[in-house]
């Protein structure tokens, strides 16, 4: 059965939110320490790490786990409403324009808080970044991710800039790479574009788990594509994810700037460099491979992977959900995420059809006026 543009806008959407949701509870932890904590690997939906979150740190004041969605998912339904309004390719202006008065101004069910709030009580430093050089320090917004923590802040809500682009890896790259600029520089950006591209490759027919991990390697640059390479060279050896933990990490280890204790960064940590890359995005994709595509068991080696496991999770969980459209995402677990994060996981997906739809009845209308000036200026005196 060929999959349809809203089925893998579904399956890429819905699947993104749920892995962000499965992979929040055990962010920052090794395999090592997961794996004592919960008894095993993690298999499912699992609740906070400590009983007494609200006030432990370093996870208050934040209810990690239960199902709910971090800002991940927060920031990609915001980047999906920017779409709504926009309806067409977006830019760092759209960023400035929409994106970022979205998030200081319209408060909304936040997960994690268990409260109504601006989402910018919720998004990380680097994120807030957008605001205090967009909102109040007025920065081109072409450049005002230059200075930045390079991290995968602006790789994590690209999945939306692949459905648009479906089928178009190069221009998801393009397009993500111009509305990152508002957010990121160096790999931080990089990582964007490549997850953007390797989204719209996932949508193409056909598609394999060879072809989305060919379709970012065509494009990536610097470190990000060494890593990207290091690791799916690594992955491709292994077919389960309990296997693959170690070597994927080590495969990474060399091009990751943050170093081995996640929660005490080096001092190269997330800092400019054309050496290294975000270990997210290397990760998803060699998980992905591991796995074959399967949505579970490719979001699940994500999600006991540890370190930055929710966003490792989201990017994995979208490229999976994209190749296997919705019915590749359990429902069990969709169900629950949406209801314990209040959130319509639907909503956002058929959004981004929609649009896609229109966006890509304007580029053919016009790449038609390109060639009727084109033909013109080449005809024969």
């Amino acid at each position: 059965m060929t999959l349809t543009l809203e089925d893998r806008a579904a399956g890429c959407l819905v699947g993104a939110a749920v892995g962000d949701a499965l992979g929040g509870p055990v962010e920052g932890w090794t395999p090592e320490q997961i794996s004592e904590r919960h008894g095993g690997r993690i298999h499912g939906i699992v609740g906070p790490w400590y009983e007494d979150w609200r006030t432990a740190r370093p996870i208050a004041p934040y209810h990690k786990g239960d199902g709910h969605v971090t800002d991940d998912t927060l920031m990609t339904h915001a980047l999906v409403r920017v779409y709504a309004t926009v309806r067409d390719h977006l830019d760092a202006y759209a960023v400035a324009d929409h994106l970022v008065p979205d998030l200081v101004s319209t408060p909304r069910w936040i997960p994690e808080l268990e409260a109504e709030a601006l989402p910018l009580q919720r998004i990380f430093l680097a994120e807030k970044w957008l605001v205090a050089r967009l909102h109040y320090g007025h920065v081109d917004p072409r450049e005002a991710g230059s200075g930045n923590i390079v991290n995968c802040g602006a790789a994590m809500y690209m999945a939306p800039v692949g459905v648009v682009n479906a089928g178009n890896p190069a221009g998801a790259y393009a397009e993500a790479l111009d509305i990152a600029g508002a957010h990121q520089s160096s790999y931080g950006r990089e990582a964007a574009g490549v997850f953007a591209a390797a989204v719209a490759a996932a949508f193409v027919p056909g598609a394999t788990v060879d072809s989305v991990v060919g379709a970012a390697l065509g494009l990536a640059k610097d470190g990000t594509r060494a890593a990207i390479e290091a690791v799916t060279d690594v992955a491709v050896r292994y077919r389960d994810f309990e296997s693959a933990l170690a070597p994927l990490r080590a495969a990474v280890a060399p091009y990751d700037s943050v170093g081995p204790d996640y929660r005490s960064p080096s001092l190269a940590a997330r800092r400019p460099s054309r050496l290294h890359a975000i270990e997210e995005l290397p990760v998803a994709l060699g998980m992905l491979m591991v796995a074959g595509g399967a949505y579970e068991p490719a979001v699940l080696g994500a999600v006991n992977y540890g370190r930055d496991c929710d966003s490792i999770a989201t990017m994995a969980g979208a490229l999976a959900g994209a190749l296997h459209g919705e019915a590749g995402v359990p429902e069990v677990w969709a169900k629950r995420v949406a209801e314990a994060s209040r959130l319509d996981l639907h909503g956002p997906a058929a959004v981004m059809a929609a649009v896609t739809r229109e966006v890509f009845a304007r580029d053919r209308a016009r790449r038609r006026a390109h060639e009727s000036a084109f033909a013109t200026l080449t005809a024969p005196a």
